[in-house]
């Protein structure tokens, strides 16, 4: 295994601009990574933001894929531009506030790491770019809709 190129510019888009060479829960840091992405984009229309969210998501299959071949490894823990995508669309169409922003931050990293199914069946049996990607978008779906229930509920202003 080869160790991410951060001079290169798709691997340090993989590695979450660097967020991802944390020695320790680099996918955390990775969904940390994620929050002033957010920050800047959740100013645009719901449109916007879909568009970026999705350019992001689609992006993320070539850059995680080229950087893992690189790597020569599958899905190594430090590509992290899944978890940047998962969050943005844990977020997407939330009124914004610092608790919406944290608690979409412990839904999805609960989501990721604790990988219900189909997030582990996903994460088992979908190889390449398209596998590290597609758990986060799952894992980021169900974050979002947790999320719109808690609000929905009124569980915090």
């Amino acid at each position: 295994m080869k160790k991410p190129d951060t001079k290169n510019p798709i691997h340090f888009l993989a590695f979450g601009f660097g967020s991802g060479l944390a020695p320790k829960a680099p996918g955390t840091f990775g969904t940390l990574a994620a929050i002033p992405i957010y920050l800047l984009i959740a100013q645009q229309t719901l449109w916007i933001y879909l568009l970026i969210t999705l350019i992001v998501s689609i992006a993320g299959i070539y850059i995680c894929d080229k950087t893992s071949r690189d790597m020569g490894v599958h899905d190594h823990g430090g590509i992290v531009w899944d978890e940047i995508a998962g969050y943005l669309i844990t977020m997407i169409a939330v009124p914004f506030s610092w608790t919406a922003v944290i608690t979409g931050f412990v839904l999805f990293r609960l989501f990721d790491i604790l990988k219900p199914w189909p997030i582990s069946w996903l994460d088992k049996k979908v190889g390449g770019g398209l596998g590290i990607m597609l758990d986060d978008i799952v894992a980021g779906l169900f974050a979002l809709i947790g999320l719109h229930w808690i609000i929905n509920l009124q569980l915090f202003n």
